[in-house]
């Protein structure tokens, strides 16, 4: 009984006890296989707290060759994150729900709108504030675009400070 009872007052202290806020910047590239397999490249920058973060996001896709209907896709998104409080073996993992703007060019066709995405993945830590990052998005976009469902998957290096 006293183990469990160890236990609960150490989750309790934890979960209680006043934080530090944390910010982080990672750079990443990836690739997204909608309409054609192509390059994605981004950079996001977030702060919070131990277990709810705020993010925000540019990314860029590049458009694909001449007749694989893949259009260049630029995204501006604000996100929430929702991460593991604790490392386990140097992992953190998290959710992250957000919305934003989009821009999808093909072509001469363009289109600007808003769009939401919806994600998740793992940030290893590597030395020291130096974390690898690894992510999945689905990206829903409104308005008209040639493709209204996008997925990226990412590898990125994150600073901590």
């Amino acid at each position: 009984m006293t183990r469990v009872l160890q236990t609960l007052v150490v989750l309790v202290t934890v979960m209680v006890s006043p934080t530090l806020a944390h910010a982080d910047v990672t750079a990443f590239l990836g690739v997204s296989p909608t309409g054609s397999n192509r390059l994605a490249r981004g950079v996001a920058g977030g702060a919070g707290l131990v277990v709810v973060a705020f993010e925000v996001e540019v990314a860029n896709l590049a458009e694909g060759d001449p007749g694989d209907d893949a259009p260049a896709l630029s995204t501006f998104m604000a996100n929430l994150l929702v991460q593991t409080p604790l490392e386990v073996s140097r992992l953190q993992f998290y959710g992250t729900a957000g919305a934003g703007a989009y821009r999808e060019s093909l072509d001469d066709r363009r289109e600007t709108s808003v769009g939401v995405n919806l994600g998740g993945g793992i940030k290893m830590r590597l030395a020291g504030p130096l974390k690898l990052r690894l992510d999945y998005r689905l990206f829903r976009l409104q308005g008209a675009p040639v493709h209204d469902v996008y997925h990226r998957v990412y590898a990125g290096a994150t600073l901590g400070f």
